[in-house]
C-alpha cells in the first residue's frame, strides 16, 4: 500500500498545484477481486475531513451498503504522516486534521458483484463504477477529478469520461460526473461508429452467441431516434458496455455511457435479441429522462441516504414505455412484435393484484424499501410496468383530445428543454405542462390514475387506436388454482398465490410443497395435475409445510390454455388507424398489410 501512495503522489504532483481530486486504482489480485484505491484530497484547513463512499449507486434505488467491501483504510498528510481518523457511520470516515494540508486516502476494495453492476473485478476485466469504488468529500464534491488505473498490460479502459492523457487514465469536471461515468477495463471488444456527427462505442467483455454486425447496425439506428421526442441530444459521444455473463444480467443507465448485462446464451433468439437491443433503448432514453432531467427528490444525489420521490413512476416508467416507440419507429422491430410486447404487459398486470392496492405515487415512494416475491405482487405495483401503462394512457389521451396533434412525447420535450439539470421537476411542474399544452386541468385525472391505484380500462384504451385485447378463439377454458409453481423434484413448490384467488382462500401460500390432488401424485407441472378435472370442481390437495403433510380442500377456478392477445381491430375506423399512426409512428397494421 505505501508503494502504490507513493506512486500516486508523483502522478498528483504532475497536475496543477493540487487543484483536482486524483483517484487511482491498482488492480494487482484480479483473481482474488481486490483492488487497492489512493484518493488524493487538495489541501484543506477543515478541523476535519469526513471522506465517504456511496451507498448506493445511480440507476438502483436501493440501499446497497457498498462500504462494506472496504478495508485496510490509511489517511496520511503532508511527509506521509499519518492523520487519526474514526469512523463515524456505515459509510462515512472522519480524518482529524490539526493544521492545514493536503489528505490522501488509502484503502483496499472488495469487488466481486457483478449482477449490483456497481464493482467487479476478476483475471479478465474490471468492471469500475465510482460508488462501489472511490470516495469522495462534500468539501471537494466540485472539484475535477482525474482517475489512473494500474491494470495488467493486455487490458483495454473505456469510458464516457474523457482521456487524461494516456489509455488508463480519465478525467472529469467533478465527482457527480465521475460517478455517472463507469470503466470498463480488460480483454474486451471494442467498435466505434459515427451517427448524425456523434461518435458511439461498443465495448463487449465475454464470449456469448451474439452478433456483433447486428448490434452495430441496429445501434446506429437507435441512436437516430433521439429526436422523435427531443430538441437536442445531451452529449458528443456514447458509450454502449456489454458484459455476456455467466447468469448476472440488468442494466444501468449514466451520463454518456450504459452497461448492459446478459448471460452468454441470451442473445441469439430473435425473442432474446430483442430483449437485448429493447434494453439498450431503455439506457439510451434515461441519457434525457433521469440524466439530462429528473425528479427534483433526486436532485443533486444524496450518494449515502435514500433519496425519496414520488415521481419515478415518470423516471423509470415512462422510459420503459417510450423504449417501444423508439423499437417500433426505427424499424429494429415490427409493429406485430410490438404488439406482442405490449401484450405481455397487460396482461402481467391484469394478473398481478397489488396494482389494486399501491399507486404509482406510492410505489415511487417505496422503491427504495419495496421487496419482491409473493407479497410484492399482490399488494405493491412496480415503477416500470405500472409507469408505462399510465404513460401509455396517459399518452393517447392526449392523442385523441388533440386529434393527434399533441402527445406524451410533448410533455418529455417541456421538460428537457425547461428543467435540465441541476434543476428538477416537481408533481405541480408536470401538471403545468399538461395544462400548457392542452388547456385543460389534468388534476383530476393524476387523483385517479397516480395518486390512487390506476383503473385502466384497456378495452376502451385501445380501441381508440385501432386495437382489441381479445382471447385467441381456439383458446380453452382450464381449471386452474390461480398460482404458480415450480417443479421441485417430486413436489411443485409454490412460488405465488394469487389474492382472494382459489388457493389463496383454502389457505395455501407461498412456499407450500404440493404432493398430490386428490391422492394423485402431481404431474411436472400445475397445467399438467390439473388436466383431468374442470373449473367448479372440489378437490383436496396433499401438501407439506414446515416438513409436515397436510391437506386442504379448494374449488378450482376457471382459467384458460392461452392469454388475451393485443390484434388490430378489422374495423377500425380511418379516425382510429390515423389515431394509431400519431401514437406509434407507423401505419395501422390494417393498412401496413395492404
Amino acid at each position: 500500500m505505501k508503494k502504490f501512495l507513493a506512486l500516486s503522489v508523483l502522478a498528483a504532483l504532475s497536475h496543477s498545484a493540487w487543484a483536482d481530486v486524483n483517484y487511482s486504482l491498482a488492480v494487482t489480485q484480479p483473481e482474488h477481486h481486490l483492488g487497492n484505491v489512493s484518493v488524493e484530497f487538495p489541501q484543506t484547513a477543515q478541523a476535519h475531513l469526513d471522506v465517504k463512499l456511496p451507498a448506493w449507486r445511480t440507476g438502483r434505488y436501493e440501499i446497497l451498503n457498498l462500504a462494506n467491501g472496504v478495508r485496510f483504510f490509511e489517511a496520511t498528510g503532508e511527509n506521509g504522516k499519518a492523520l487519526r481518523w474514526e469512523k463515524i457511520d456505515a459509510s462515512t470516515w472522519r480524518v482529524h486534521l490539526d493544521k492545514p494540508t493536503e489528505v490522501k486516502i488509502d484503502y483496499q476494495v472488495y469487488a466481486n458483484e457483478l449482477g449490483k453492476r456497481a464493482r467487479h473485478i476478476d483475471d479478465s476485466h474490471a468492471f469500475i463504477d465510482a460508488s462501489g469504488f472511490f470516495m469522495f468529500s462534500e468539501s471537494f464534491r466540485q472539484e475535477p477529478v482525474t482517475v489512473k488505473l494500474d491494470v495488467p498490460k493486455a487490458w483495454r479502459s473505456v469510458s464516457g469520461m474523457d482521456s487524461a492523457g494516456s489509455k488508463h487514465s480519465f478525467k472529469a469536471a467533478d465527482y457527480d460526473v465521475l460517478v455517472d461515468s463507469p470503466i470498463e477495463t480488460g480483454i474486451n471488444q471494442h467498435h466505434t461508429f459515427a451517427v448524425d456527427g456523434r461518435d458511439y462505442e461498443l465495448v463487449i467483455w465475454g464470449e456469448g452467441n451474439y452478433d456483433v454486425e447486428q448490434m452495430l447496425i441496429d445501434l446506429k439506428k437507435l441512436v437516430a431516434t433521439g429526436n422523435i421526442i427531443w430538441d437536442a441530444y445531451p452529449y458528443q459521444r456514447y458509450v454502449f458496455m456489454v458484459h455476456a455473463t455467466s447468469g448476472a444480467g440488468g442494466a444501468t443507465e449514466h451520463l454518456n455511457s450504459t452497461i448492459i448485462q446478459r448471460p452468454r446464451d441470451r442473445f441469439g433468439s430473435r425473442e432474446d435479441y430483442l430483449a437485448f437491443i429493447s434494453t439498450a433503448a431503455h439506457e439510451f432514453i434515461h441519457t434525457w429522462n433521469v440524466k439530462a432531467y429528473r425528479p427534483e427528490g433526486l436532485v443533486p444525489y444524496d450518494y449515502t441516504h435514500i433519496n425519496y420521490d414520488k415521481l419515478l413512476w415518470i423516471a423509470e416508467g415512462s422510459t420503459s414505455y417510450f423504449e417501444d416507440h423508439l423499437m417500433v419507429r426505427s424499424g429494429i422491430a415490427t409493429t406485430d412484435e410490438f404488439l406482442n410486447v405490449l401484450t405481455k404487459s397487460v396482461n402481467r398486470h391484469l394478473l398481478s393484484p397489488g396494482r389494486e392496492v399501491q399507486s404509482a405515487s406510492e410505489t415511487s415512494f417505496d422503491k427504495w424499501i419495496n421487496q419482491g416475491g409473493d407479497h410484492a405482487r399482490n399488494y405493491s405495483t412496480n415503477i416500470y410496468s405500472e409507469g408505462s401503462l399510465i404513460s401509455m394512457a396517459l399518452d393517447i389521451d392526449l392523442l385523441e383530445n388533440s386529434q393527434g396533434k399533441q402527445s406524451y412525447r410533448d410533455v418529455h420535450r417541456a421538460l428537457y428543454n425547461q428543467y435540465k439539470m441541476p434543476h428538477g421537476f416537481t408533481v405541480k411542474d408536470v401538471k403545468t405542462i399538461l395544462k400548457h399544452l392542452t388547456g385543460r386541468d389534468y388534476s383530476q385525472w393524476w387523483a385517479n390514475n397516480v395518486d390512487a391505484p390506476a383503473d385502466i380500462d384497456f378495452d376502451a384504451l385501445f380501441k381508440k387506436v385501432g386495437l382489441m385485447l381479445e382471447r385467441p378463439k381456439d383458446a380453452k377454458a382450464v381449471a386452474s388454482v390461480d398460482a404458480m409453481a415450480k417443479n421441485t423434484g417430486e413436489l411443485l413448490t409454490l412460488t405465488h398465490v394469487r389474492r382472494d384467488g382459489a388457493a389463496w382462500q383454502a389457505g395455501l401460500t407461498s412456499d407450500d410443497k404440493i404432493v398430490a390432488i386428490n391422492k394423485k401424485h402431481v404431474g411436472k407441472d400445475l397445467k399438467s395435475s390439473l388436466e383431468t378435472f374442470k373449473a367448479g370442481d372440489k378437490v383436496t390437495v396433499d401438501f407439506i409445510r414446515r416438513d409436515a403433510l397436510r391437506s386442504t380442500t379448494l374449488t378450482l377456478a376457471q382459467g384458460f390454455d392461452k392469454d388475451k392477445k393485443l390484434v388490430a381491430d378489422k374495423q377500425a375506423t380511418a379516425q382510429q388507424m390515423a389515431l394509431f399512426k400519431a401514437w406509434m409512428g407507423v401505419e395501422h397494421p390494417n393498412l401496413a398489410k395492404k
